[in-house]
């Protein structure tokens, strides 16, 4: 989701004690606390909805699936980040204690135009430096598609899904991601707009 600056530099330490006391959720950029902002129901429906399918298919298995209420840290030499992903998988979890993981396999991001740059910048160069990780998807709001980064060879390849027969394979966790379930009781966000501005000529 995308966030408005709160807060001048701060530890990362002041960072998560505070977020045990914060009535909202910030994000962590190279010691910038951002304060994160609401989403649309098509956000949290599809983010739900990805949780909804991979949570069954992973019963058994030793990865598990997180919403958006769990940090992901991006540690680097120089800077660390902490985002919350809007669902994503570990197959090796931090302690219990934690409040954040550090080795995500798949990461799942909703975009909006508010959110792009972000998504598909920022968060993208800093979820693809982790060594950990092997997908990360990026679901749209405005169409029935998604765009994924799989690593292969040492490197993201990207692949794009369009339509609601498409399935995304996530053969690194044992799973796959039909987009007729990401978007199940989802009314795109254009479709929304398309309606809203054909009321107010009609009005």
């Amino acid at each position: 989701m995308s966030t408005v600056p709160e807060s001048q530099p701060v530890s990362v330490e002041a960072y998560l004690d505070g977020e045990l006391r914060a009535k909202h959720k910030h994000e962590y950029v190279n010691g910038v606390v951002y304060q994160m902002a609401g989403a649309t129901n098509a956000h949290n429906r599809i983010a739900t909805n990805s949780i909804v399918s991979l949570g069954p298919q992973l019963r058994g298995q030793p990865c598990q699936v997180f919403n958006s209420d769990t940090k992901l840290r991006v540690k680097r030499v120089r800077a660390t980040r902490f985002y919350y992903p809007d669902c994503f998988v570990v197959c090796h979890p931090n302690p219990s204690h934690d409040t954040f993981q550090d080795q995500p396999v798949v990461i799942i991001e909703v975009i909006s135009e508010s959110t792009r740059r972000t998504d598909e910048q920022e968060k993208c160069d800093a979820y693809l430096s982790l060594p950990s990780l092997q997908v990360y998807v990026l679901v749209e709001q405005s169409s029935f598609s998604a765009v994924v980064y799989r690593r292969a060879d040492g490197d993201f390849l990207r692949e794009v899904y369009s339509g609601l027969s498409s399935v995304i394979p996530l053969s690194e966790i044992k799973c796959q991601l039909p987009l007729a379930e990401l978007y199940e009781n989802v009314v795109l966000t254009s479709l929304v707009k398309e309606v809203d501005e054909s009321f107010s000529l009609q009005s």
